[in-house]
């Protein structure tokens, strides 16, 4: 007797299947990295991720009318709900992998310190290849298990992509007429200690020399203890 699809994830696979069962998880990437988004966004308040989620949460609203203006029909093989022009999850990998792209190579220039050697431009265009690839992956994993047509998904590239490239532009003219540092100069939101650094240095190097500094007083304040023990 053949085995039943395996429902999970909210995605119905074929459990026989690997690379179905692989696809089943690839449909979690867009709550993987919104999560990812969100822990970033909270832990180093940096305005550049900020921008791009804020234009990856506008890239998911502008989804959200497209589907229920275009009403496309997702295939008639699989059962599932709500309509599939475009598709949410092309859209949503499109907009991140070139946004990530446009900011890895055209606005991020990190500087090298005492302490630590940045990523160089070779390391960003390996980075932006693969997650150019990881978001083909994700778009081909929604054809492959019938849950998009081959438009579809082509379609939600498109969006994604072309959405992707006007908000980059939109940030980009923001910074250089000067509203980016203006609204970070605001008392209001210098509270929440939103900050700009990434463009000009890792987000592993954030924070590092100020650490560095504290790590050596306390050092030198537990040697002087000790000392102090001996006399």
């Amino acid at each position: 007797m053949d085995e039943p699809p395996l429902t999970s994830f909210s995605v119905t696979h074929d459990a026989s299947d690997p690379v179905a069962y692989l696809c089943a998880w690839l449909a979690l990437v867009p709550q993987i990295l919104s999560v990812v988004y969100a822990t970033l966004v909270w832990s180093s308040r940096e305005v550049e991720v900020i921008n791009m989620f804020v234009g990856q949460m506008g890239c998911e609203a502008l989804n959200f009318l497209l589907k229920r203006l275009i009403k496309g029909e997702r295939p008639p093989r699989i059962r599932a709900k709500g309509y599939g022009m475009p598709s949410s999850h092309a859209q949503f990998v499109a907009f991140f992998s070139i946004y990530l792209t446009l900011f890895l190579l055209l606005r991020h220039s990190p500087h090298p310190s005492d302490t630590h050697t940045p990523t160089t431009f070779n390391q960003r265009v390996a980075l932006s290849v693969l997650s150019l690839v990881f978001a083909a992956t994700v778009c081909a994993s929604r054809i492959y298990l019938s849950y998009h047509t081959v438009n579809q998904v082509l379609v939600g590239c498109s969006a994604g992509a072309g959405i992707a490239l006007a908000w980059f532009a939109l940030t980009a003219l923001a910074r250089q007429s000067g509203w980016i540092h203006w609204v970070l100069d605001r008392e209001e939101v210098a509270s929440l200690r939103i900050r700009d650094l990434v463009v000009e240095e890792d987000l592993a190097e954030s924070g590092w020399e100020r650490w560095r500094i504290v790590s050596k007083r306390r050092k030198s304040e537990r040697e002087h203890a000790a000392r102090a023990k001996l006399k």
